[in-house]
């Protein structure tokens, strides 16, 4: 695998050898084939690859929402397995890419996920809402009544109050008008450097990923076949694959 050093930081999610396997008709498949990889705090990266590649599957093993089948996952130098899994959700917080709201108002999404400590007050969701650039007069809106684009950024500020350090993002713009997802990726990339998240988005569009101006990871067939800063692997890929895919030859 060709490997670009990413920007020296500290490491907050270091995966060795991470591997998931599922039963299928014909046997045995690996999803997810002995990914290593460290992901530096403050860091933002996109894991980018055609459809069924494992880019999915990748990130929902990084909060336990599935479970590997074998290799070692550190949050913080400690097994993941190490943490309950309440609180690992809480500090490593997952953004699907079709924004699931509960039934009611913004307001009670967001103080749904207040922590035990937190006791919301009048100004509660204004905080957050002003975070993902929202009007605060949509707090006391019918979820139901909002946009998709503004699902999506309820959807953020719901992850938000869980007070995360990695935020993991699910093709969080598939689903919106090129104006709306230009939106949320100014948001992410705020998020980023205002809040100093951890962001590690799953895109299929490498596009995106170069706008994001970060480090990119490329799945193919459950495997990382290269990672480096966007821009130079949109310029000079080294693998064949990530060239075709570039290029548009693979979706």
């Amino acid at each position: 695998m060709d490997t670009i050093v990413p920007w020296p930081d500290g490491a907050i999610l270091s995966a060795d050898n991470l591997t998931r396997s599922v039963a299928t008709p014909s046997g045995i498949k690996a999803i997810i084939d002995s990914f290593s990889f460290t992901f530096d705090s403050r860091g933002m990266y996109t894991i980018v690859g055609p459809s069924g590649s494992g880019k999915t599957s990748l990130l929902r093993l990084f909060n336990r929402l599935d479970e590997k089948s074998s290799g070692q996952l550190l949050f913080h130098d400690q097994p993941v397995e190490q943490y309950p899994v309440t609180k690992l959700r809480k500090k490593i917080a997952l953004v699907f890419q079709v924004p699931y709201l509960f039934p009611g108002t913004v307001n009670s999404n967001l103080a749904y996920c207040c922590l035990e400590e937190t006791k919301p007050d009048e100004t509660f969701s204004y905080r957050f809402l002003n975070l993902v650039g929202l009007e605060t007069e949509l707090a006391d809106r019918d979820v139901e009544t909002l946009s998709v684009g503004q699902k999506q950024r309820v959807a953020l500020a719901r992850a938000l109050v869980l007070e995360p350090e990695i935020l993991l993002l699910d093709e969080p713009t598939s689903a919106l008008d090129p104006g709306a997802a230009r939106t949320i990726e100014d948001l992410i990339i705020a998020l980023n450097r205002k809040l100093g998240l951890t962001i590690i988005m799953v895109t299929h569009n490498f596009r995106q990923a170069l706008d994001l101006d970060g480090i990119s990871l490329v799945m193919v067939d459950g495997e990382m076949i290269e990672t480096g800063p966007s821009r130079e692997l949109m310029s000079h890929p080294r693998h064949e694959i990530t060239r075709k895919f570039i290029a548009g030859e693979l979706r």
